[in-house]
């Protein structure tokens, strides 16, 4: 049986590819439970993740056949609202790279990622309500935080869908590429966050994930943590001795 998510590591990154390309990688239980399994590794051993589609598709929504013979005790368990959200809680940055179709599920799996880059065939939107449905896996929050209330609602309750200019021009999309340069400019994207320190981007995303009840504590807690590092003094030490280099 074919994999429904390929798993490649790296040192400092992996790259998920969501790979049942005969269905547009509608995302089904097995697929669920690959990326259950994936996002435990990167918890225990936090690396920037890259999330792509195969077949020039990211993810056409869920598995609608098995969606269709859901009830209530399904909808009560969160199964894709559940792995979204861990993947969204993942200590190191995720990159979605967007080509194609992004719908339903699969635009609230690229809503839970970090940064998203697309291709000018990237179409993003929520069709759940044409199916008698909400889309309940974090578009329905999560949509109205990342481009505002309007236009969240124009493809929640009108059925709009995104093109890419569209996407990008409301930062839904942080930057729009040739399909041939996706992944490449995912790696690009992955290599300027792996340039920075480890901890301290892992502490920087949790701050901003902080309630704003939190601050400022939150933050002063993240930097006493730095202040303490290695990392914190070999790299300022670097800057001030190239800082004196160059008087």
């Amino acid at each position: 049986m074919t994999a429904p998510l390929v798993v490649e590591e790296h040192d400092d990154r992996v790259v998920l590819r969501l790979n049942r390309p005969e269905v547009r990688n509608a995302i089904d239980r097995a697929m669920v439970e690959a990326l259950h399994a994936a996002c435990a590794a990167l918890e225990a051993a936090p690396r920037v993740a890259l999330l792509i589609g195969t077949g020039g598709t990211f993810a056409a929504g869920a598995d609608i056949a098995q969606l269709r013979e859901r009830r209530r005790d399904d909808a009560l368990a969160g199964i894709n609202s559940g792995v979204f959200e861990r993947v969204r809680k993942l200590p190191m940055p995720v990159i979605a790279l967007v080509d194609g179709y992004a719908l339903g599920g699969g635009a609230e799996l690229a809503y839970a990622c970090d940064f998203r880059i697309g291709t000018p065939a990237t179409k993003i939107g929520n069709p759940e309500p044409g199916l008698g449905i909400l889309a309940a896996a974090g578009a329905a929050w999560r949509l109205k935080e990342l481009v505002g209330e309007p236009l969240a609602k124009e493809v929640l309750l009108a059925g709009r869908v995104l093109d890419a200019q569209e996407a990008l021009a409301v930062r839904l999309l942080n930057e729009v590429v040739d399909a041939g340069d996706l992944e490449p400019a995912g790696h690009r994207l992955a290599d300027r966050i792996t340039a920075q320190a480890p901890l301290a981007v892992r502490l920087t995303k949790s701050v901003l994930d902080a309630p704003r009840d939190a601050h400022p504590l939150v933050d002063d807690i993240a930097q006493a943590v730095l202040f303490e590092t290695q990392d914190k003094t070999d790299r300022m030490t670097a800057f001030l001795d190239r800082r004196k280099g160059k008087s």
